[in-house]
């Protein structure tokens, strides 16, 4: 956070910021006139809760995202409603919304059509292999290609976040050369299976050329035989110097992650993954948030 901030009185324990969430969740339910089915699941940081619920005899999922106010609007805040122009992808559908203030900090609650299948992983990153059928793989590229494909004045990474992050992680600005429109978040927990389903558009918009491919690459490092699946399936992404960009791209920013205490178990894998693509070796000085 680029300010310093009062600690909330929720927020003193992650024990007892789970709690206001989940009291949110539930206000959340009453207000769309929801049953909670099932125990909720927390997002990044507890910012976020999830659960499924029924309404009038159909299957729905409720989420609840918790901000400080100053940061509570702007391409990240309104991603998922956004996201309802997009067609032809395996994506949810958000029904309703509503926005209340609590204790200092903004709430949004977000109301979507369940789709079936489970996240591939309960993690970002993937630890186990996993068995996706070829169908599965071929849809994830015709959704990726849609996407690319279609405008968008959203951004997720222009060149200044790109040579922020490149900047700090490598002491280089790294260069991008051509742009497309990304999900941004496309890790393991954001994607299901057996049916093909793609979650969390919080971050969506223009990015570098192959950041979505990078993504999914970075956060299959510890299963190589996955990373070999995604490296084969998109090759023509991940080869040539859009993809090497995007590769660094993503590697700068998830080493900001590592450095907030986010999946250290990836860092040498990472870091071995940057020296084979031939950057410079990512500094230890920690210099930015991403």
């Amino acid at each position: 956070m680029s300010e310093e901030l009062p600690v909330l009185e929720m927020e003193v324990s992650d024990e007892r910021f789970a709690e206001w969430m989940r009291a949110n969740l539930a206000q959340a339910a009453r207000h769309f006139s929801v049953a909670v089915a099932g125990e909720p699941v927390f997002g990044w940081r507890l910012r976020s809760i999830g659960v499924r619920v029924s309404r009038a005899g159909a299957w729905c999922w409720l989420r609840v995202v918790s901000d400080y106010p100053q940061w509570a609007s702007g391409d990240g805040w309104t991603g998922n409603a956004d996201a309802n122009a997009l067609t032809g992808i395996a994506k949810p559908e958000l029904l309703d919304v509503c926005e209340w203030d609590d204790d200092g900090r903004r709430q949004r609650a977000e109301l979507f059509t369940l789709l079936p299948g489970e996240p591939v992983s309960t993690t970002d990153v993937l630890h186990r292999p996993v068995h996706l059928s070829e169908r599965w793989w071929a849809q994830l590229r015709a959704n990726l290609e849609k996407l690319r494909n279609t405008p968008t004045g959203r951004i997720d990474a222009d060149q200044q976040i790109v040579s922020r992050r490149s900047t700090a992680a490598f002491g280089a600005d790294l260069r991008v050369q051509h742009w497309e429109t990304v999900h941004g978040d496309l890790h393991w927990a954001n994607l299901l299976s057996p049916t093909l389903g793609i979650l969390d558009w919080e971050l969506w918009g223009q990015g570098p050329v192959g950041t979505d491919v990078a993504t999914l690459y970075c956060h299959s490092l510890l299963v190589p035989a996955v990373a070999d699946q995604v490296r084969s399936t998109f090759a023509d992404v991940l080869e040539g110097p859009d993809g090497r960009i995007a590769q660094l791209a993503v590697a700068a920013r998830m080493l900001g992650r590592i450095e907030d205490g986010d999946y250290p178990e990836l860092e040498q894998p990472l870091r071995e993954h940057i020296a084979a693509l031939d950057a410079p070796q990512p500094s230890g000085e920690r210099r930015y948030r991403p």
